[in-house]
């Protein structure tokens, strides 16, 4: 018999343990593709949690974390399989299955470097600013676009403003505080793809990975995303994201993207906020 999946006591975080070693979706890990989906923050922050559980080295720094969204992950139990590809004496490569039944529903990489000292002379960078919102919301991301100013997510931000995120992500599991690296990747999954493509009409796109790559790791909760670039033709689209926290940026988020109009989210017109994982969405101004 399978694993019955969480009931919503226990939907605080995306997941609970089952005692036979899977994973068991809570109602937080709702996908807002389809009632009967897992969100991708809950399969990357998954992924992310098992491969820093199992090859997390002291003085190492997890500097890119890539995960492909094979297929559309369902509210089933759900495991996860990692393996170490190498461990050099400077960099450190490990791979990660999210599996559930027989299929393997995304597969994630991870690179670590040995951190050390940088080399001498002065380098070119850039400075990016991003001003967090007065009041942080808990449960919830906020969204800022001009005009609209900082909001929860609705149809204020249907523009074609750039965008930016503020968050602290959900729990992957029940009991365990999110580390730094978890949740650099869940906030970066759960926005990453509204800061680069939330139009006029919504969001039509769906990602199909993300990379989240780091010079170091956030050193508060909340995590700013604010939308750098944006490419898209023929229905695929590209893009890039900085991700902040109260010291300054710290890395960047990648997506790429393909056309999903049968399934647009468009704030303006059904409501969003009692779907299955809605931790994305709250009432909106207008």
């Amino acid at each position: 018999m399978a694993t019955p999946v969480a009931t919503i006591e226990t939907s605080t975080a995306y997941f609970v343990l089952n005692g036979d070693g899977t994973c068991g979706p809570t109602p937080a890990a709702g996908g807002h593709w389809g009632e009967s989906l897992i969100s991708g923050p809950a399969v990357a922050g998954l992924a992310a949690r098992a491969l820093e559980h199992d090859y997390s080295q002291a003085g190492f720094t997890p500097a890119r974390f890539t995960i492909d969204l094979l297929k559309p992950a369902r509210q089933l139990p759900t495991r996860t399989q990692t393996r170490l590809i190498r461990a050099g004496r400077r960099v450190r490569y490990t791979e990660c299955d999210v599996i559930q039944g027989d299929w393997i529903v995304a597969r994630a990489t991870a690179v670590q470097y040995l951190t050390s000292e940088a080399p001498p002379g002065d380098e070119w960078t850039t400075e990016p600013v991003f001003t967090a919102p007065e009041a942080s919301q808990d449960s919830g991301i906020l969204v800022g676009s001009d005009p609209a100013g900082w909001s929860v997510l609705g149809a204020e931000h249907q523009n074609t403003a750039a965008k930016r995120a503020y968050y602290r992500g959900v729990d992957v599991v029940v009991g365990e505080e999110l580390s730094p690296f978890v949740r650099a990747v869940i906030v970066a999954e759960a926005a990453a793809n509204m800061v680069i493509n939330l139009g006029t009409r919504g969001i039509g796109y769906i990602n199909g990975d993300l990379t989240v790559s780091m010079s170091r790791l956030p050193r508060s909760e909340f995590i700013g995303v604010q939308g750098d670039s944006r490419f898209a033709t023929g229905g695929v689209a590209t893009g890039t994201a900085t991700l902040f926290d109260e010291a300054g940026p710290f890395g960047i988020a990648l997506v790429t993207s393909i056309a999903n109009p049968a399934a647009q989210i468009d704030f303006a017109g059904t409501a969003r906020t009692d779907a299955p994982g809605a931790e994305l969405f709250g009432e909106s101004k207008s």
